[in-house]
């Protein structure tokens, strides 16, 4: 029970933090997972996980690192091949002994053997934490696949380095040729064992299919268990398991290229699980290393044998000198034509070198090594400082993730547009291909129950994308809203309030038509309002619901509307559109194409004329058409926000343009509430 707790709380932790960063979007999800694991940890009823380095390396590492290699595009990695070779073999060792040597000087209470092994777990990066940051910075796409692959292969140098500086450690006994040589060995045997029982098991999932066993859950289970099945094995050979679930993720992903008649529903099937899959195992990750941060730093602040002052600043001079190793390094080996020949300009700029220094994140592989450190040598002695190379790992994760968080940002180029209508070209285009990705959604929900629905959906989606590529489209004006245009929108509604209150007063409508109009129009507020104005909003409702409860007044709530009650709801509406036409219109500019009042004129004269002409035509749904296909426009805004969010995690769009494609759905969602709800 106490486990499935812990768990839980861990999961809740991560949801948690998606929400803080949904408002404070400038702070990466792995430093608030981070501290939420800490935070839960130093409570007096806190967490204390015990970290488990080998269940945590098959649990978390061997199934991430086994999708990093299915979705890393092959073509890149071959044509980096000596860039990322270098850095994540050549760099290893060059910082296992400039490290090395540098830590013993520092402190010469650790020897020589062990801080080779301390300097050999810092040098390789995290993959999950250089995904995690890159994802939202717009960096070259040469140096994104650069670091990619070198966070692909360099877990696999680094462990095997500082397993070798350990058994010194511990036996006292090395042989330098013994050591390349098993090197060799299990890197190549890694990959070698990874990429066989890869192909077995790819295999096995064709043989299946070909004796009619097609159920997409089954073969889900198969893709799930692969990594696992990969690492233990290769491990169990005595070969690098990480390198084994790398090739196997390569592997799969050129089965499913080769693979033509794949079976349609796993591809949805395997999209949907393997993406809450990895958002749970990457959440976990870094919580989990947050629970490992307090008592790491607790061991040596409360020990009175060391200086904390001088730990922190240790822990800073080997921060910095993997950072300066990392850039003399990148520096050399970018001059050489014949090596980076293949490298863009822009990727082998300073600017290139000092974001690829700053991206040298580290992150749980580190930790989970360092504490894989035995308690003892072979001579029954309590290994050296080991408690304390613990700690300086724990701080090199922390430097390396804040501050490639603060300078990245910074550094990283930003979008750069040359005029107005090259910024609206690139609006439009990315515009397009959220409602493109709204589309397929709608695709895949479609069956024979809703198909006309979808249908028509569908429908209105391409011609809006049809609408947004004419410049002087209509849609497009109404659509592309500014704040003075929402601030004058808001004025808008409160004329329909107002003229809706009039008429309640006079008697010449029924308050239940009055309160459901109200609620469409606060609908429609709540959809166009910035942040601050929804908070503002919600407390009012609440604070109303509150004074109904107090005073015991009766809330009538929303009843079916009856074929009638639509007519005069629609009627109705045309009433306090044209109502605003009448007041808003004297005030438009006479001769201003972007005038924001004529903008919402021009809308509520749209509006009207479309309902105008319903009623004329009597184009009137059946129910069950009606309600399946507005449910379908928010399954559609949804994907849309969905594709938004996923956009700007890859890196692909900056944050203003993520802004401003969020304010595009929001405004076409009001839109279309206000279309939905009376036909």
């Amino acid at each position: 029970m106490e486990v499935f707790i812990v768990v839980l709380v861990l999961l809740v932790l991560i949801g948690v933090s998606n929400v803080i960063y949904r408002f404070v979007p400038f702070v990466p999800v792995p430093l608030i997972q981070i501290v939420l694991g800490g935070f839960i940890t130093v409570l007096p009823i806190g967490i204390h996980l015990q970290l488990e380095p080998e269940l945590f390396f098959i649990l978390f590492i061997a199934p991430l690192l086994y999708n990093d290699g299915r979705h890393t595009p092959r073509e890149e990695l071959w044509r980096l091949r000596a860039p990322i070779l270098l850095l994540s073999v050549g760099l290893v060792f060059a910082t296992v002994f400039v490290v090395g040597y540098t830590i013993h000087w520092m402190i010469p209470t650790i020897p020589l053997v062990a801080a080779f092994a301390l300097a050999a777990i810092l040098s390789p990066t995290d993959a999950i934490a250089v995904s995690a940051l890159a994802g939202r910075i717009h960096l070259p796409k040469s140096l994104m696949r650069l670091l990619e692959g070198e966070a692909l292969m360099n877990d696999a140098s680094g462990l095997v380095a500082f397993k070798f500086a350990i058994a010194a450690a511990v036996t006292g006994v090395f042989s330098l040729h013994k050591a390349a040589f098993s090197f060799l060995l299990i890197s190549i045997g890694g990959l070698l064992v990874g990429a066989l029982l890869a192909v077995i098991i790819a295999g096995i999932r064709q043989l299946l299919r070909r004796t009619g066993l097609d159920d997409e859950t089954m073969h889900m289970l198969l893709q799930l268990l692969t990594p696992f099945v990969l690492y233990l094995c290769a491990e169990e050979v005595g070969v690098s398991g990480i390198l084994a679930a790398v090739a196997g993720g390569i592997v799969h992903a050129i089965e499913k290229d080769k693979v033509e008649c794949d079976i349609g529903k796993l591809k949805s099937v395997s999209t949907s699980t393997w993406s809450v899959y990895l958002f749970i195992l990457n959440g976990l990750v870094f919580v989990i290393l947050g629970t490992q941060i307090p008592d790491v730093t607790s061991v040596i602040f409360k020990d009175p044998g060391f200086n904390n002052i001088v730990v922190i600043g240790y822990a800073v001079a080997i921060f910095v000198l993997l950072l300066v190793l990392r850039f003399v390094w990148s520096l050399l080996f970018t001059q050489g034509w014949r090596i980076f020949g293949s490298y863009s300009k822009e990727a082998s700029s300073f600017k290139a070198l000092i974001m690829t220094t700053i991206s040298g994140v580290r992150g749980a592989v580190t930790l989970a090594g360092a504490f894989s450190i035995p308690l003892f040598l072979s001579s029954g002695e309590l290994f050296p400082e080991r408690n304390l190379m613990i700690f300086l790992a724990a701080c090199v994760i922390l430097l390396s993730l804040l501050t490639a968080s603060i300078l990245l940002p910074l550094i990283a180029k930003k979008r750069v547009v040359s005029d107005e209508s090259a910024l609206a070209f690139e609006e439009n285009e990315w515009h397009v291909h959220i409602l493109q990705a709204a589309v397929r959604q709608l695709q895949q929900e479609s069956n024979e129950g809703n198909e006309e629905a979808v249908e028509a959906v569908i429908e209105e989606y391409n011609q809006m994308i049809q609408q947004l590529g004419l410049k002087d489209s209509q849609y497009r004006r109404i659509s592309r809203l500014n704040q003075d245009e929402i601030a004058l929108r808001m004025e808008a509604l409160e004329i329909e309030r107002n003229y809706i209150q009039e008429r309640l007063e006079k008697g010449t409508i029924t308050k239940s038509h009055a309160e459901f109009y109200n609620k469409m129009l606060d609908q429609v507020e709540i959809i166009l309002a910035n942040r601050f104005h929804l908070w503002v909003l919600v407390f009012k409702r609440l604070i109303g619901r509150l004074g109904e409860l107090i005073t015991g007044a009766q809330h009538s709530g929303r009843r079916a509307l009856t074929e009638q009650d639509i007519e005069s709801l629609r009627g109705l509406r045309i009433e306090c559109g044209q109502v605003v036409i009448n007041q808003m219109g004297p005030l438009c500019a006479p001769e201003s194409a972007n005038d924001p009042t004529e903008c919402v004129v021009a809308y509520y004269k749209q509006l009207v004329n479309r309902l105008r002409s319903f009623q004329l035509h009597h184009q009137r749904k059946k129910e069950a058409f009606d309600e399946t296909r507005k449910e379908l426009h928010w399954i559609a805004v949804q994907a849309e926000r969905y594709e938004v969010q996923n956009l700007y995690e890859q890196g692909k769009i900056d944050r203003g343009l993520v802004s401003e494609l969020r304010r595009l759905i929001r405004d076409r969602e009001a839109y279309m509430y206000e279309q939905i709800e009376l036909g």
